[in-house]
């Protein structure tokens, strides 16, 4: 029998009696990371990384019933070993270790392998089954590093100083990790969405370096904003929120934006290639440097990662199908 299995719930351990990231109410969830397709309210008690425990709380509730655990350490549930290890991913996100007499089985939740300084660089743990993503799972995903895709952002807000800049990115991970990276650049402040703004200050409680942030909500409704940077979540592009900013330059940091017209669909006058998930080769590289013996490919391209991994590199490999989303599209 598999040591996890789908059952309505979500992703479920019998031998531990434990859900992973379960998309309905049960007693024991662990949790990968705090983005709403992997962790939901309404659950007795959850497991996490103590890195993810302030996110987890603003999103689900103060009052939650939360053990925050360190990366690595290894906790007994039921006949099973759980550990959390570092996905890369966001703050706090780990890949779930779970080991029964020797079997291993790692869920990877969402994970990337480039350097990100706003979250734990990703760790490899090597298993017999491994469950991994597959959102950017086609040949045309390939990222620029964090620092190149960055510089952009850089180069094309210090290009017009006539005009505000607005970035679009989610609010959660991509602003923190564009923040982040800017600081290669400069130290002068940018302004963030009040989305924005409470979950940054919950990365700069676990010293995540990031530039100076202004919220906008702080700020009187006729300021000017000439020549600064904005960041703010897609939501803002048609809310009353743009009414602030006059005749501002647009634009919008997404993995999405590497397919062809995403950026005009959305009226966007520029896109970024800016990703928290693993891109192709990141992808087939850590299937390989996993040494599983049995691959699950689940939210995103699974079919074409699945088949590739078959076909390809003669891995055994499945579709398995679940409520993840991946990066929400655009």
């Amino acid at each position: 029998m598999a040591l996890i299995t789908v059952r309505p719930e979500g992703l479920y351990c019998e031998k531990g009696n434990f859900y992973i990231d379960p998309w309905h109410s049960v007693e024991t969830a662990l949790i990968t990371h705090a983005h709403s397709d992997h962790a939901r309210a309404g659950s007795a008690h959850y497991m996490a990384t103590a890195r993810s425990e302030g996110i987890l709380r603003r999103r689900l509730g103060q009052e939650m019933r939360l053990q925050g655990v360190a990366y690595g350490e290894k906790l007994r549930l039921g006949e099973t070993w759980v550990s959390f290890h570092p996905a890369g991913h966001v703050l706090g996100s780990a890949q779930i270790r779970v080991e029964h007499r020797g079997e291993v089985w790692v869920v990877s939740g969402d994970y990337k392998r480039c350097a990100d300084p706003s979250c734990d660089p990703f760790e490899v743990v090597p298993c017999n089954t491994f469950i991994t993503e597959a959102t950017f799972g086609l040949p045309i995903y390939r990222w620029d590093s964090g620092p190149v895709t960055v510089g952009g952002i850089y180069n094309w807000w210090q290009a017009d100083p006539e005009r505000p800049s607005i970035l679009f990115c989610y609010a959660f991970g991509k602003a923190q990790r564009v923040l982040s990276e800017l600081t290669r650049f400069t130290d002068r402040p940018v302004y963030v969405h009040g989305a924005i703004h409470a979950l940054t200050e919950i990365y700069r409680t676990q010293g995540i370096p990031m530039v100076p942030t202004i919220c906008t909500f702080d700020m009187p409704r006729n300021h000017k904003y000439t020549g600064d940077l904005v960041l703010a979540p897609p939501s803002g592009h048609r809310s009353s929120w743009m009414k602030r900013f006059k005749q501002p330059q647009t634009a919008f940091a997404s993995g999405w934006m590497a397919v062809r017209g995403a950026r005009r669909r959305r009226s966007y006058e520029r896109g970024f290639v800016l990703s928290d998930h693993a891109d192709w080769p990141g992808l087939l590289q850590t299937v390989q440097d996993t040494g599983a013996s049995q691959i699950y490919v689940t939210h995103g391209q699974s079919d074409v990662l699945s088949r590739y991994l078959q076909e390809t590199l003669h891995l055994n490999a499945m579709p398995l199908n679940t409520l993840f989303e991946g990066e929400g599209d655009i």
